[in-house]
């Protein structure tokens, strides 16, 4: 438990940081398993979009490495052939 005024400012400001962080996070992954089990490869490339720049905004805010959403990004271009 936070033991000064200040700290228990910290503490509230981090838990807020980590909500809106966790809703990125599980964004991009929604958007990245759309992309991945599409029925058809249309629909993969409809959601592609979507999914890149979901994946470009974490590694923006250092939610994910920036090697990672690289990564990620040449598997779902590669899923979307």
């Amino acid at each position: 438990m936070p033991n000064t005024k200040q700290a228990t400012k910290v503490v509230k400001r981090d838990e807020a940081r980590r909500l809106h962080n966790k809703a990125i996070t599980s964004a991009m992954r929604t958007a990245v398993k759309s992309v991945l089990t599409a029925e058809t490869p249309e629909a993969a490339k409809e959601a592609l979009p979507n999914a890149m720049k979901r994946v470009d905004k974490a590694a923006k805010k250092n939610l994910i490495h920036a090697n990672a959403a690289a990564r990620v990004k040449g598997q779902l271009s590669r899923a979307a052939r």
